[in-house]
């Protein structure tokens, strides 16, 4: 059985990743969009984290679903847009591993 603890620390992580992602962005191209989307997409992460931390049924469900929004988008903007692996493509692989990390936690989490 996996401990819904794994979920918890990937998700911190993802927290961590969207936010210093969106500061990045700020920082080297003067992005105001991607210092906010950045920041609030940070902010589901860590609103999802705590939701499943208290036990909530809507804290990994509400992480899935941010996960496939941000793979969705950012999927389309290296695969249609770019073809910059940098930022696009690694965002959109580290939302694949956390739409796969969600659905194997929400699988074994009774």
């Amino acid at each position: 059985m996996i401990d819904p603890r794994f979920g918890h620390v990937a998700l911190g992580i993802y927290a961590v990743l969207l936010a210093v992602g969106g500061i990045m962005g700020f920082v080297k191209a003067r992005s105001k969009a991607s210092l906010i989307s950045g920041v609030l997409s940070a902010v589901f992460a860590v609103v999802a984290l705590v939701l499943a931390m208290i036990g909530s049924g809507f804290g990994f469900p509400l992480g899935l679903t941010l996960a496939l929004v941000l793979f969705v988008l950012f999927g389309y903007r290296y695969a249609i847009r770019n073809r910059k692996f940098m930022p696009s493509g690694l965002l959109a692989v580290v939302s694949l591993v956390m739409i796969g990390v969600m659905v194997v936690v929400m699988d074994w989490t009774p």
